[in-house]
């Protein structure tokens, strides 16, 4: 089923048999970002907490895209997302598949300025605790999980369809300003080609929908010292909406059946 607006509420109507997709981002400029890269006009879909923005359908045969900026942290993007969700749970119409996105820092030198990466592995970098011999990611302390694994063959479409390197994108509540921090998240996580605010926040509440999730990230600046002379947040922005018009077609035809 497809989820429509009447009167601030959600309702359905027959379903087109492409994925219904959520994409999720941190602020409004990357919801743009990614809203460049379908045709025509997006509206808004107002919702008890959360706006969706829903983009034209490319094709008859597509569904339009819901796009949300769920805002910056994984705290905030766990609770907006859900939310979404959970609307579109109620309106027996549930989501396929999540999306995260937006801009991110690149670890050098496998993730330059300008560069694609799709996460293969979504993982909280600093959820645990401090202890004198290091730090313990919170597994180890017997609770939860730190790591969100994508479906595997969505993550090789995406890549090959987009140019995106995989890896393990992190998730952080506070970004990266030094070398030091830097060397030593690389040196916990060594497949990590990326950090962000809101993946994990975003795989989390995903999770508990029991709904896939995928996240693709356009390289904005390095991870280390913070230098925003440095950034290149325009370049980033475009690669994303040029992410977004290659990956359409990838996400249309996928199916959660074809990981199993």
């Amino acid at each position: 089923m497809v989820l429509q607006a009447q009167e601030g509420r959600l309702t359905t109507s027959p379903a087109e048999s492409t994925p219904r997709v959520l994409v999720t981002t941190a602020v409004p400029v990357e919801r743009d970002a990614v809203a460049r890269a379908f045709p025509g006009p997006a509206h808004e879909v107002r919702l008890p907490g959360v706006t969706l923005h829903r983009t034209t359908a490319a094709t008859p045969a597509a569904r339009p895209y819901d796009l949300l900026a769920a805002g910056v942290g994984p705290a905030l993007a766990a609770a907006s997302v859900a939310t979404a969700l959970t609307a579109a749970a109620l309106a027996d119409a549930p989501y396929d598949l999540v999306v995260s996105t937006g801009i991110a820092g690149g670890f050098a030198p496998g993730a330059p300025l300008g560069s694609l990466v799709v996460a293969d592995e979504i993982t909280a970098a600093d959820l645990g605790a401090e202890t004198a011999d290091g730090f313990l990611p919170v597994t180890e302390l017997g609770f939860g999980t730190v790591t969100h694994r994508p479906p595997a063959f969505l993550v090789r479409q995406a890549a090959t369809a987009t140019g995106a390197r995989p890896g393990t994108v992190l998730t952080v509540s506070t970004v990266t300003g030094t070398a030091a921090r830097a060397a030593a998240l690389r040196a916990r996580h060594p497949r990590a080609l990326a950090e962000a605010m809101e993946g994990f926040g975003v795989a989390e509440a995903a999770a508990a929908h029991g709904t896939s999730v995928l996240e693709i990230r356009a390289v904005s600046n390095p991870v280390g010292p913070r230098d925003r002379a440095a950034w290149r947040v325009a370049d980033a922005l475009a690669a994303l909406t040029e992410a977004f018009g290659k990956l359409a077609p990838v996400l249309e035809s996928w199916t959660p059946h074809d990981d199993q």
